[in-house]
């Protein structure tokens, strides 16, 4: 067998620093940049209030995360998970592949959202572009492990400075906030389905912490670095997400909000055009960050379950050169392209959160079962909360249902 095709160790090379900038660019990604328009067209005023539900159904599961990846730090995160909780071999394959599914088809949305902030800049072929973005987050993520966490940190740090950015610039629309609390807090009769409509898209925006996980054999001291690097890059994107969606939802009109597919872009080119495009450029950045960390989660989870043998053998395939799994990662590029050419980015959100919110009802049913069966892990670990993972099934299918709802009794809007 050649070099390229032995199975080797991946190596701990990534600090808690790295990883949780790792984790902010993946939550960031298209969340704020892309989707916030798509979610005030379901909620409108109570945009951020759905931003605040989404992040404590992901808030609750991610805590179910952080003790599963101590007791099992595997690159197959869910797919281990489930696995330990269940005992079920092919519950366990589905897992798996759902996750790299939700992986490759939430790069191909990112990859989408930057079609809409490219077109600030220049007309192209949105098929060429896509392959472009595509074809060059591959090849980095095929060049190394800590090569591309440090670009993605750098890309981290650029938008969390262009989040800062414009809550300095458009932040006087906070100014707002007591003539119109009531309606950005307080939901009447028939803004429940909507509200959680748009919350099943909020969620969208913050999936990412999961992908930590499954890159849990390059980190130092996994038991320590893991659990915090999820919980501080989930609490930053909270923050930032909460902010902004205030900001957007006061600064422009909800029609305009909701149909815009630069949104960020749209808040600030009426009074401040010049930030507007250094925002747009930033907004490129973002997104192609996303798309990377996206591939070397997928890829990644694709590797871990070779090793185990629950998928075909060939993507266990480390390069001897970069210590990657090439074969894997050139897989998810390919699958990733295809999906974004093919389809629209709001089917595309669409289409993730309701199979990441399945998986997340599964992996907290799994800790549940854990909890039952290894007795004796569970005793070592620093945090016992015994409710933690019922409670985070319970409120990933409310929202499942909620969207089944809102697919047959659409919300009716009311954009001003």
């Amino acid at each position: 067998m050649s070099d390229f095709m032995t199975t080797r160790p991946l190596a701990r090379r990534i600090g808690l620093p790295l990883l949780t900038c790792y984790g902010l660019g993946t939550i960031l990604g298209a969340g704020v940049y892309v989707l916030i328009g798509k979610v005030a067209g379901s909620a409108g005023m109570l945009a951020p209030l759905a931003f605040l539900v989404a992040a404590i159904v992901a808030g609750i599961t991610a805590l179910s995360y952080c003790q599963l990846v101590v007791l099992f730090p595997r690159s197959s995160g869910e797919a281990y998970y489930v696995e330990a909780g269940f005992n079920h071999l092919l519950l366990t394959k589905l897992v798996g592949y759902l996750v790299v599914f939700t992986g490759i088809v939430s790069a191909a949305t990112l990859a989408n959202g930057f079609l809409g902030y490219l077109s600030a800049f220049v007309d192209l072929s949105p098929v060429l572009v896509l392959l472009l973005v595509i074809g060059l987050t591959g090849t980095i993520a095929l060049w190394g492990i800590v090569e591309s966490l440090w670009i993605a940190a750098s890309i981290t740090v650029l938008e969390v400075a262009g989040l800062l950015l414009v809550i300095f610039l458009a932040g006087e629309n906070l100014l707002q906030i007591p003539q119109n609390l009531d309606a950005l807090a307080i939901p009447e009769n028939g803004q429940w389905i909507g509200l959680m409509a748009g919350a099943f898209l909020a969620f969208y925006a913050f999936i990412g912490f999961e992908d930590m996980v499954n890159i849990v054999e390059e980190v130092k001291q996994p038991e320590v670095n893991m659990p915090v690097g999820i919980v501080l890059a989930l609490v930053i994107s909270t923050l930032l997400y909460f902010l902004i969606a205030l900001i957007a939802v006061l600064g422009l009109p909800l029609s305009e909000l909701s149909a815009s597919d630069a949104p960020i872009y749209d808040l600030l080119r009426g009074d401040h055009a010049q930030a507007a495009i250094w925002i747009a450029l930033i907004s490129l950045f973002a997104i192609v960050n996303g798309v990377l960390t996206q591939i070397i989660m997928a890829s990644r989870v694709l590797y871990g379950m070779s090793v185990k043998m629950q998928a075909p053998s060939v993507f266990s395939a480390v390069s001897e050169v970069t210590r990657t799994p090439w074969l894997a990662t050139i897989f998810v590029s390919g699958l990733t392209a295809a999906f974004a050419i093919w389809l629209p980015l709001e089917q595309l959100v669409k289409t993730t959160s309701f199979v990441i919110l399945c998986v997340f009802t599964l992996v907290n049913l799994a800790l549940w079962r854990v909890k039952q069966t290894h007795a004796t892990e569970i005793a070592n670990l620093p945090v016992k909360t015994p409710a933690l993972p019922i409670t985070g099934a319970v409120l990933c299918l409310i929202l499942i249902i909620f969207q089944l709802i809102s697919v047959f009794c659409p919300p009716a809007k009311s954009l001003e």
